[in-house]
């Protein structure tokens, strides 16, 4: 089959590579008939996120169907249309019972303190191949795949996969409840259906932070207040526009890309984004990190947090637990993500799409992949 493959950083390529196969009684098959291409998948290319196991398939957003299941996977037949979760979750661990199935015990080979499982990442999280191929073998697939109601269309349906799951949850986050004044930092995709996320769970108002003008514009046609960075200070600019109060609610969808323009590495100074979320965020108010930070990176404006008595919450998103609701209401018409999607593409055009996304040309702001 083809598959996009890791080889070391700022190399990947397009290549055939052996077919996947059912190797545990807990595995199935699925024909991928849509990926995608995400800001983390970047963070591997770039070498941001450390320890890419040459070899291996990236990706870790898709949607596809059925084709061979395992003994031990008793709610999928071939046949059945399915979103795979990004992360990966055994279902039956005390975390996956609570629902917090990104902190799984079982699924990461590196054991239960190593943290989230996921398709197409570096060996902490278990260096599973990934989903930017025509198959794949998903462990765990009585969990990690869900089914798609009829109606939902696979561009719909493969935003479940990762990014409106990890808006909802970075939403949850930071407890927005009725009325809130929420403000959003990154308008790529997770940051515009965190916005989205916001207002299905009462915002009153939401605000979005970007200094690119292209994924500014489409925030706007979500009806999201646009701040450019590049043209105004953030954190003023929200002072400015809440009465000199701030926001109640803030969702740093950003990560490690917001270092300090001095910063060398990410060791070297704090992430622009988490200052500005503490600086704009109202007394007592909360903050919801789901930008990515790799392991290491230890700097916080903590002081300020604590003397302002704020509640900062962060973490990988726990898909499953949201995915099957949300897919619930795309079939019923109470949400369409498919808002942020810019571009499709076909596998044999991944390169280009990686490098187009990369470079955040207009109009480049979600790559959906095409396989079938």
């Amino acid at each position: 089959m083809k598959a996009l493959v890791w080889h070391d950083v700022g190399k990947i390529s397009l290549e055939q590579v052996p077919d996947p196969v059912v190797r545990e009684p807990e595995d199935a098959v699925v024909r991928i008939t849509t990926s995608a291409v995400c800001g983390t998948d970047l963070h591997y290319v770039h070498g941001t996120m450390p320890g890419m196991r040459p070899g291996t398939v990236l990706g870790h957003e898709a949607v596809g169907v059925v084709e061979e299941v395992g003994p031990r996977v008793r709610n999928f037949n071939p046949g059945d249309r399915v979103v795979v979760c990004s992360t990966i979750a055994c279902g039956h661990c005390v975390y996956c019972r609570a629902g917090y199935f990104s902190q799984c015990d079982v699924a990461n080979p590196g054991g239960p303190a190593a943290g989230t499982a996921s398709f197409g990442g570096p060996a902490a999280t278990g260096a599973f191949d990934g989903l930017q191929a025509e198959f794949a073998r998903i462990p765990y697939a009585h969990t990690v795949l869900v089914p798609i109601p009829p109606g939902v269309s696979d561009e719909q349906a493969v935003m479940v996969s990762d990014i409106f799951p990890t808006g909802w949850f970075g939403a949850r986050l930071a407890e927005v409840g009725n009325g809130d004044v929420v403000v959003v930092l990154g308008a790529g995709p997770v940051g515009q259906l965190a916005a989205l996320a916001a207002r299905m769970q009462g915002a009153g108002r939401v605000l979005i932070v970007d200094g690119n003008a292209d994924r500014l514009e489409t925030a706007r046609l979500q009806n999201a207040e646009t701040i450019d960075y590049t043209a105004e200070d953030p954190v003023a600019a929200v002072k400015d526009l809440t009465g000199g109060i701030g926001a109640d609610r803030v969702i740093e969808a950003v990560g490690i890309e917001a270092l300090s323009p001095e910063s060398a590495s990410p060791g070297d100074a704090p992430a622009k984004a988490l200052n500005w979320a503490v600086e704009m965020v109202d007394k007592a108010g909360t903050i919801g990190i789901v930008g990515v930070y790799p392991p290491g990176f230890d700097t916080f404006p903590l002081g300020t947090a604590m003397n302002r008595n704020l509640t900062v919450k962060a973490g990988n998103c726990d898909h499953r637990r949201y995915a099957p609701r949300l897919l619930s209401k795309i079939a019923t018409g109470g949400a369409d993500p498919t808002t942020v999607l810019t571009q499709q593409e076909d596998l044999p055009h991944v390169i280009d799409a990686y490098q187009a996304f990369d470079r955040r040309e207009p109009g480049w702001t979600k790559v959906v992949l095409e396989l079938g």
